[in-house]
């Protein structure tokens, strides 16, 4: 079992940058896939990014391509998204998710973080 809890999140103005971070419980974080997902009000969670169990691969929305960085902390046991010139419709609450090795899909998430982005 393995518990996400997010945080960073908060009220930032258009242009301006905020770091989400994802800590996870348990000794087995190393194993899964991380990925960020987000949810707009009255839409869709939606995929944000993704980053491998080593951390040197990473998979990004076409939508934050460019702006949003996912890395890993393996020793801290934290997963991170830099999010950078940030937009009014990056305005969503955040979601970290871990998937076992050899699930397909996402086993495990946080409960969310919201990031508002004022123009």
């Amino acid at each position: 079992q393995v518990q996400l809890v997010e945080s960073g999140g908060g009220l930032v103005q258009a242009g301006g940058s905020l770091r989400l971070s994802c800590a996870a419980s348990g000794r087995t974080f190393s194993s899964y896939l991380m990925g960020w997902f987000r949810q707009a009000p009255g839409k869709e969670r939606d995929f944000v990014a993704s980053i491998g169990r080593s951390g040197s691969s990473t998979y990004y929305a076409d939508s934050v391509k460019g702006r949003f960085t996912i890395s890993r902390d393996n020793a801290k046991n934290t997963v991170y998204l830099q999010m950078n010139s940030l937009k009014p419709e990056d305005t969503a609450i955040y979601y970290c998710a871990g998937a076992a090795l050899g699930s397909g899909g996402y086993d495990y998430w946080g409960q969310g973080t919201q990031v508002t982005v004022s123009s």
